[in-house]
Protein backbone atom coordinates (compact mmCIF):
# COMPACT_ATOMS: atom_id res chain seq x y z
CA UNK A 1 0.00 0.00 0.00
CA UNK A 2 1.40 3.38 -1.00
CA UNK A 3 2.38 5.82 1.75
CA UNK A 4 -0.19 8.34 0.52
CA UNK A 5 -2.95 5.72 0.64
CA UNK A 6 -1.99 4.70 4.17
CA UNK A 7 -2.04 8.31 5.32
CA UNK A 8 -5.46 8.88 3.79
CA UNK A 9 -6.78 5.76 5.52
CA UNK A 10 -5.21 6.81 8.84
CA UNK A 11 -6.75 10.28 8.57
CA UNK A 12 -10.18 8.80 7.81
CA UNK A 13 -10.00 6.36 10.72
CA UNK A 14 -8.94 9.06 13.15
CA UNK A 15 -11.78 11.31 11.99
CA UNK A 16 -14.30 8.48 12.46
CA UNK A 17 -12.82 7.72 15.87
CA UNK A 18 -13.20 11.32 17.05
CA UNK A 19 -16.77 11.34 15.75
CA UNK A 20 -17.46 8.09 17.59
CA UNK A 21 -16.43 9.64 20.90
CA UNK A 22 -18.55 12.71 20.17
CA UNK A 23 -21.55 10.50 19.38
CA UNK A 24 -21.12 8.75 22.73
CA UNK A 25 -20.99 12.15 24.45
CA UNK A 26 -24.10 13.35 22.62
CA UNK A 27 -25.93 10.27 23.91
CA UNK A 28 -24.87 11.16 27.45
CA UNK A 29 -22.21 8.50 27.78
CA UNK A 30 -18.64 8.75 29.06
CA UNK A 31 -19.09 11.86 31.18
CA UNK A 32 -16.87 10.28 33.85
CA UNK A 33 -14.27 9.30 31.30
CA UNK A 34 -15.60 5.76 31.56
CA UNK A 35 -15.10 4.02 28.26
CA UNK A 36 -13.03 3.99 25.12
CA UNK A 37 -13.18 3.42 21.38
CA UNK A 38 -10.14 2.28 19.42
CA UNK A 39 -8.98 2.34 15.81
CA UNK A 40 -6.18 0.09 14.59
CA UNK A 41 -3.46 1.97 12.76
CA UNK A 42 -3.45 0.90 9.08
CA UNK A 43 0.36 0.79 8.87
CA UNK A 44 1.53 -0.17 12.36
CA UNK A 45 -1.17 -2.78 12.80
CA UNK A 46 0.00 -3.78 16.29
CA UNK A 47 -0.73 -0.20 17.42
CA UNK A 48 -4.08 1.51 17.88
CA UNK A 49 -5.51 4.98 18.46
CA UNK A 50 -7.49 6.03 21.55
CA UNK A 51 -8.65 9.38 22.89
CA UNK A 52 -6.11 10.73 25.34
CA UNK A 53 -7.10 10.87 29.00
CA UNK A 54 -7.02 14.69 29.06
CA UNK A 55 -9.91 15.23 26.64
CA UNK A 56 -13.64 14.87 27.39
CA UNK A 57 -15.53 12.80 24.83
CA UNK A 58 -17.51 15.84 23.63
CA UNK A 59 -14.30 17.64 22.69
CA UNK A 60 -12.67 14.75 20.84
CA UNK A 61 -10.82 15.67 17.65
CA UNK A 62 -8.19 13.84 15.64
CA UNK A 63 -5.48 15.92 17.32
CA UNK A 64 -6.56 14.56 20.74
CA UNK A 65 -5.93 10.94 19.79
CA UNK A 66 -2.88 9.00 20.93
CA UNK A 67 -1.26 6.00 19.27
CA UNK A 68 -0.61 3.18 21.72
CA UNK A 69 2.11 0.65 21.05
CA UNK A 70 1.95 -3.10 21.72
CA UNK A 71 3.46 -2.72 25.20
CA UNK A 72 1.21 0.20 26.18
CA UNK A 73 3.78 2.85 25.34
CA UNK A 74 2.86 6.17 23.74
CA UNK A 75 3.81 5.73 20.08
CA UNK A 76 2.25 8.92 18.70
CA UNK A 77 0.20 11.95 19.64
CA UNK A 78 0.19 13.84 22.92
CA UNK A 79 -1.57 13.16 26.20
CA UNK A 80 -2.17 10.45 28.71
CA UNK A 81 -2.76 6.81 27.82
CA UNK A 82 -5.99 5.21 29.01
CA UNK A 83 -4.47 2.17 30.70
CA UNK A 84 -7.66 0.13 31.22
CA UNK A 85 -8.47 0.86 27.57
CA UNK A 86 -5.11 -0.57 26.55
CA UNK A 87 -5.60 -3.69 28.69
CA UNK A 88 -9.00 -4.37 27.10
CA UNK A 89 -8.43 -3.33 23.49
CA UNK A 90 -4.92 -4.66 22.89
CA UNK A 91 -5.70 -8.41 23.34
CA UNK A 92 -8.96 -8.14 21.38
CA UNK A 93 -7.32 -6.41 18.42
CA UNK A 94 -4.40 -8.86 18.57
CA UNK A 95 -6.77 -11.86 18.53
CA UNK A 96 -9.02 -10.47 15.78
CA UNK A 97 -7.16 -9.44 12.60
CA UNK A 98 -10.58 -9.09 10.95
CA UNK A 99 -11.48 -6.03 13.03
CA UNK A 100 -10.01 -2.55 13.34
CA UNK A 101 -12.13 -1.09 16.15
CA UNK A 102 -13.45 -1.89 19.63
CA UNK A 103 -16.07 0.17 21.49
CA UNK A 104 -16.97 0.12 25.18
CA UNK A 105 -18.48 2.55 27.67
CA UNK A 106 -20.79 2.47 30.66
CA UNK A 107 -24.41 3.05 29.72
CA UNK A 108 -27.77 3.41 31.49
CA UNK A 109 -29.08 0.04 30.31
CA UNK A 110 -26.08 -1.99 29.22
CA UNK A 111 -24.34 -1.76 32.58
CA UNK A 112 -27.30 -2.84 34.74
CA UNK A 113 -28.21 -5.54 32.22
CA UNK A 114 -24.67 -6.87 32.46
CA UNK A 115 -25.14 -7.46 36.18
CA UNK A 116 -27.47 -10.31 35.23
CA UNK A 117 -24.65 -12.06 33.35
CA UNK A 118 -27.00 -13.48 30.73
CA UNK A 119 -27.22 -13.37 26.94
CA UNK A 120 -29.77 -11.50 24.87
CA UNK A 121 -32.82 -13.23 23.45
CA UNK A 122 -34.17 -12.31 19.98
CA UNK A 123 -37.04 -10.24 21.38
CA UNK A 124 -36.74 -7.19 19.10
CA UNK A 125 -35.66 -6.39 15.57
CA UNK A 126 -32.37 -4.93 16.84
CA UNK A 127 -31.73 -7.95 19.07
CA UNK A 128 -31.61 -10.10 15.94
CA UNK A 129 -28.32 -8.44 14.97
CA UNK A 130 -26.70 -10.18 17.94
CA UNK A 131 -28.49 -13.51 17.60
CA UNK A 132 -25.86 -16.26 17.77
CA UNK A 133 -23.31 -13.43 17.56
CA UNK A 134 -22.55 -12.25 21.10
CA UNK A 135 -21.02 -13.70 24.22
CA UNK A 136 -21.12 -13.23 28.00
CA UNK A 137 -17.96 -12.64 30.03
CA UNK A 138 -18.90 -14.05 33.43
CA UNK A 139 -15.93 -12.87 35.45
CA UNK A 140 -15.53 -10.84 38.65
CA UNK A 141 -12.61 -8.67 37.52
CA UNK A 142 -14.90 -5.74 36.72
CA UNK A 143 -12.08 -3.24 37.18
CA UNK A 144 -9.72 -4.53 34.51
CA UNK A 145 -6.20 -4.23 35.86
CA UNK A 146 -4.32 -6.98 34.09
CA UNK A 147 -3.39 -8.12 30.62
CA UNK A 148 -4.61 -11.55 31.64
CA UNK A 149 -8.12 -10.22 32.16
CA UNK A 150 -8.05 -8.56 28.75
CA UNK A 151 -6.99 -11.87 27.24
CA UNK A 152 -9.90 -13.63 28.96
CA UNK A 153 -12.30 -11.08 27.52
CA UNK A 154 -10.84 -11.63 24.04
CA UNK A 155 -11.17 -15.40 24.44
CA UNK A 156 -14.78 -15.11 25.61
CA UNK A 157 -15.63 -12.76 22.72
CA UNK A 158 -14.25 -15.20 20.17
CA UNK A 159 -15.52 -14.37 16.69
CA UNK A 160 -18.62 -12.49 17.91
CA UNK A 161 -19.52 -8.87 17.22
CA UNK A 162 -20.31 -8.09 20.85
CA UNK A 163 -20.03 -9.23 24.43
CA UNK A 164 -21.78 -8.59 27.74
CA UNK A 165 -19.18 -7.98 30.44
CA UNK A 166 -20.62 -9.06 33.78
CA UNK A 167 -21.10 -6.10 36.11
CA UNK A 168 -19.25 -3.85 33.66
CA UNK A 169 -21.28 -3.23 30.53
CA UNK A 170 -21.26 -3.86 26.82
CA UNK A 171 -18.49 -4.11 24.24
CA UNK A 172 -18.64 -4.35 20.46
CA UNK A 173 -16.15 -4.73 17.63
CA UNK A 174 -16.14 -3.96 13.95
CA UNK A 175 -14.12 -3.93 10.77
CA UNK A 176 -14.37 -0.13 11.02
CA UNK A 177 -15.03 2.45 13.70
CA UNK A 178 -18.40 2.99 12.05
CA UNK A 179 -19.32 -0.64 12.65
CA UNK A 180 -18.09 -0.82 16.25
CA UNK A 181 -19.97 2.36 17.20
CA UNK A 182 -23.15 1.45 15.31
CA UNK A 183 -23.30 -2.02 16.87
CA UNK A 184 -22.64 -0.56 20.32
CA UNK A 185 -25.52 1.92 20.05
CA UNK A 186 -27.76 -0.88 18.83
CA UNK A 187 -26.61 -3.23 21.60
CA UNK A 188 -27.49 -0.61 24.21
CA UNK A 189 -31.01 -0.47 22.75
CA UNK A 190 -31.24 -4.25 23.01
CA UNK A 191 -30.23 -4.10 26.69
CA UNK A 192 -32.88 -1.43 27.26
CA UNK A 193 -35.57 -3.63 25.72
CA UNK A 194 -34.57 -6.56 27.91
CA UNK A 195 -34.79 -4.47 31.08
CA UNK A 196 -38.09 -2.84 30.18
CA UNK A 197 -40.13 -5.75 28.88
CA UNK A 198 -41.86 -7.93 31.44
CA UNK A 199 -42.57 -11.20 29.68
CA UNK A 200 -41.10 -11.11 26.16
CA UNK A 201 -42.04 -13.61 23.50
CA UNK A 202 -38.80 -14.31 21.59
CA UNK A 203 -38.75 -14.68 17.84
CA UNK A 204 -37.95 -18.06 16.39
CA UNK A 205 -34.38 -18.82 15.39
CA UNK A 206 -35.43 -18.84 11.75
CA UNK A 207 -37.01 -15.39 11.98
CA UNK A 208 -34.04 -14.01 13.92
CA UNK A 209 -31.55 -15.27 11.35
CA UNK A 210 -33.67 -13.85 8.50
CA UNK A 211 -33.71 -10.40 10.11
CA UNK A 212 -30.02 -10.55 10.97
CA UNK A 213 -29.05 -11.28 7.37
CA UNK A 214 -30.58 -7.95 6.36
CA UNK A 215 -29.55 -5.86 9.36
CA UNK A 216 -26.04 -6.99 10.27
CA UNK A 217 -24.20 -5.63 7.25
CA UNK A 218 -21.37 -3.20 6.67
CA UNK A 219 -23.70 -0.94 4.68
CA UNK A 220 -26.26 -0.90 7.50
CA UNK A 221 -23.61 -0.02 10.07
CA UNK A 222 -22.32 2.83 7.93
CA UNK A 223 -25.86 4.13 7.50
CA UNK A 224 -26.48 4.02 11.26
CA UNK A 225 -23.20 5.82 11.96
CA UNK A 226 -24.01 8.55 9.44
CA UNK A 227 -27.50 8.99 10.89
CA UNK A 228 -25.98 9.31 14.37
CA UNK A 229 -23.57 11.98 13.11
CA UNK A 230 -26.35 13.79 11.28
CA UNK A 231 -28.79 13.63 14.18
CA UNK A 232 -26.43 14.52 17.01
CA UNK A 233 -23.51 16.38 15.48
CA UNK A 234 -24.86 18.14 12.38
CA UNK A 235 -25.12 21.48 14.21
CA UNK A 236 -21.37 21.50 14.77
CA UNK A 237 -19.16 23.46 12.35
CA UNK A 238 -17.39 21.20 9.87
CA UNK A 239 -14.05 21.96 11.53
CA UNK A 240 -15.36 20.38 14.72
CA UNK A 241 -16.50 17.24 12.93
Amino acid sequence: MAASTIELLRTARKRELALGYRIFAALGWGDLGDGHISARDPERTDCFWLLNTNTPFAQAKADNLVLIGPDGELAGGDGGVNWPGYLIHRPILAARPDISSVAHTHTPYGTPFSAQARPFAPITQEACVFFEDHAVFDDEEVQVQSAECGARIAAALGACRGIVLRGHGLLTVGASVEEAVAWFVMMERVAEAHLKVGAPRPLSATAARFAKADLATEQQARSIFNFLVGHHLAALPSSAR
